[in-house]
Parts: structure tokens; sequence; C-alpha cells
């Protein structure tokens, strides 16, 4: 990152969404658009009080985003919880702080709602993403996920 502009934690916004679906297709090799634009629509079209979608801008340009949903007593679990679904940053922009600030920004936002827990599933085989979380104080958690393949 460079000094003179600063990085900025933001609330998505609609016009947001070419770039992270660029970011995205550039980290997973792919491009995503439906996923995305299914993302957007569900997270502008709430109350934006609680932004659990942020994206870390620099010079206009953006450099990762996180996204995630509210909870509040799904699955039996009694108590609100926050989700991580998707992370992304910008390839050339690892180790530079860019996620701990994003999930940094989360977490505060999150946890001024009233959750105390926030949970996200990672694959098994995804050392790297399972290192971040755990240095974020993430650990394995007392649920297990179930799956039907049909």
């Amino acid at each position: 990152m460079g000094r003179d502009e600063e990085l900025f934690i933001r609330i998505i916004h609609e016009e947001d969404l070419n770039q992270v679906i660029a970011l995205d297709e550039k980290v997973v090799g792919r491009q995503r658009r439906e996923y995305y634009e299914g993302k957007f629509v569900r997270a502008l079209g709430r109350v934006q009080h609680i932004a659990t979608s942020l994206v870390a801008e620099q010079g206009g340009r953006i450099l990762g985003f996180i996204m995630g949903d509210l909870f509040l007593g799904e699955f039996g679990i009694p108590e609100s919880t926050a989700t991580i679904d998707t992370i992304g940053i910008d390839p050339e922009m690892h180790r530079k702080r860019i996620a701990s600030a994003l999930m940094q920004e989360y977490c505060n936002n999150v946890k001024a709602a009233g959750v105390n827990r926030v949970i996200t599933r990672v694959e098994w085989s995804d050392w790297d993403l399972q290192r971040f979380f755990h240095s974020h104080g993430f650990k394995p958690s007392q649920t297990i996920s179930l799956e039907l393949n049909i």
C-alpha cells in the first residue's frame, strides 16, 4: 500500500459489484458474477445499520472485501450469531494486514449489534485460511456440519 493514500474500510455499495467480481476472479481463477449479484442483492436489501458486508478501498480501488450475515436464533442456537461466508483479498496485497483490518471492523460492527459469536466455514485443506482465522482467535466449533449428497 502506498503511504500517500490511506486504506479505508467502508460498507459495501452497489457500485462495488464489478470490482468485487474482478477481485474474486483474480483470487479463485474463475468468474462468479451470479453468486455476487445475489449476495449484493441480499446485502444491500437489508437495513444497513449493521455492516456485515465491507470493502477495503484505497485510492478508489477495492483491495479486499468481507461479507457475512446475522442470525438471530436460527439453527436452534439461542444467541445471536454472525457468520463470515466470503472474504477476498487482492493476491498482490497479501500480508499487508488488509484482511485483518476488514476482520476487525466486521467484528466491531457485529459486536455493537449484540453479537458475541462469529462463525465461518473453511475447507479442510485450506491451511492459509485456517491460519488466518486462527490468528484472529477462531477455533474449531462445538457443532458439526452435516451434508447429504443427492
